[in-house]
């Protein structure tokens, strides 16, 4: 159905949301009153979508993601599957509170393990949870113990701007690869906390500055939305790409092509769990908006 409508016909990667349920309440988490929600992916729902995509679209990754990702009570079954039945490549996205346990039991299928984090110490944990920082870091060093893979996420907001360099060198002796900056967007639960957005555009302006001569070690991925001229708005051209990165899947199955649609009711698809199969159902304007190159600092 995707091929059909815009002329795609290869997604690199699935976003597969599992579940919005999370043991967090972050102040800036774009679900917002979605936390509350009971959709969900079962495990096979879950596992019939990554087939569907790897046959349709040579799907050749997935990242896992919620709400929170351990608290899904049938993730090693799903990520065993993309692992050893369909040849994927596995990423979770997590907050790393408390996961030792699970993260054990899946390490020997999973490629990258990204934890999120706000800043250092008290910075994070007022704005995700007390406690969250340490048990983070207690997760990085499991995770570099099973010979797992690391990369952390980190959303810019004007209590941790100040932080990103000083957490990037701490993710550093934790072994982490790379280090992804996202803007926040007054969405969700961050649409109640004004006080988070940074509303002086200089301040990234010298966030660049400082990440483009720091000579870092880890690698610093920055948003779009953060870079010099902001992001496009990049709508799906006339004679359509072949290939796109992602697609991401919501745990009510609605598909979007684009990261800025993130706390929104903007897509284009849904996943239909019971016929599993693709439907085309228009967005409110009928856009297909594609997510644009980020920007790259550090050794690559």
């Amino acid at each position: 159905m995707i091929g059909e409508v815009t002329g795609i016909r290869r997604i690199r990667m699935l976003y597969l949301q599992l579940l919005y349920r999370c043991n967090f309440e972050c102040l800036h988490c774009f679900h917002g009153k979605r936390l509350q929600h009971a959709d969900a992916f079962t495990a096979d729902e879950a596992i019939n979508l990554l087939t569907l995509m790897r046959d349709q679209y040579g799907t050749e990754a997935v990242t896992l993601l919620g709400g929170e990702p351990f608290v899904y009570r049938d993730l090693t079954q799903v990520v065993q599957y993309a692992k050893r039945d369909l040849s994927m490549q596995v990423e979770i996205c997590t907050n790393g509170y408390r996961i030792e346990r699970r993260l054990t039991e899946i390490g020997p299928d999973l490629d990258l393990l990204r934890v999120s984090l706000e800043g250092i110490g008290s910075t994070n944990d007022h704005i995700r949870k007390f406690g969250s920082y340490r048990s983070a870091l207690s997760a990085l060093e499991i995770a570099q113990r099973l010979g797992v893979r690391t990369g952390a996420t980190m959303t810019v907001t004007s209590r941790n701007i100040e932080e990103v360099l000083p957490l990037a060198r701490v993710l550093q002796g934790y072994g982490v690869e790379q280090l992804k900056l996202h803007c926040l967007r007054p969405v969700g639960n961050a649409a109640d906390h004004p006080e988070l957005l940074v509303n002086d555009a200089t301040a990234y302006t010298r966030l660049r500055e400082r990440l483009a001569s720091a000579e870092l070690d880890i690698e610093v991925i920055v948003d779009e939305d953060l870079s010099e001229g902001g992001a496009p708005d990049v709508c799906l051209p006339d004679e359509g790409p072949i290939e796109i990165e992602r697609i991401e899947a919501d745990p009510r199955g609605a598909l979007t092509m684009s990261c800025k649609a993130v706390g929104k009711d903007s897509h284009a698809f849904w996943y239909d769990k019971l016929a599993d199969h693709i439907d085309h159902r228009p967005s409110p304007t009928d856009e297909l908006t594609l997510a644009v190159p980020d920007v790259v600092y550090g050794r690559v």
